[in-house]
């Protein structure tokens, strides 16, 4: 379904996670990538308020996912803080597939540190990083 004229993918940097398994540069790769016959989506990455960033960009939306429930109550309170921060910016939700909905990229990694077979849950070149990185 086409939602959006332009999409921009925003990669957060993620100062609050702390170590994190892939550089800036690489996330930004392998999004794009990914995306590559997509020319409407735009890939870049951002540092502090999500909302400071869509405005820079002149976004009017926030596009979230919510995979199961236990998605839906953080998000919830997130797109109300985004609200009253700037009411002019709007969070919309999408659920993925089904089959994707207990997926999350802690388990895509904790399954690959240990060997398993992940090119079920991400791109050829995603699954040979990830093969690359635990071997």
């Amino acid at each position: 379904v086409h939602l959006f004229d332009q999409v921009i993918v925003s990669v957060a940097k993620n100062s609050d996670k702390g170590k994190v398994l892939f550089s800036e540069e690489e996330r930004i790769n392998f999004i794009q990538k990914s995306l590559l016959d997509m020319p409407f989506i735009e890939v870049d990455s951002f540092e502090g308020l999500m909302v400071n960033h869509a405005v820079k960009h002149s976004a009017h939306a926030a596009i979230r996912g919510l995979r199961a429930l236990s998605d839906f109550e953080f998000e919830f309170k997130m797109a109300l803080m985004n609200r009253s921060l700037n009411e002019e910016i709007s969070t919309v939700f999408l659920m993925p597939h089904e089959k994707y909905t207990h997926i999350s990229s802690s388990m895509v990694r904790e399954v690959a540190s240990l060997g398993g077979d992940v090119s079920e849950y991400v791109p050829t070149h995603v699954n040979q990083a990830l093969r690359e990185k635990y071997e």
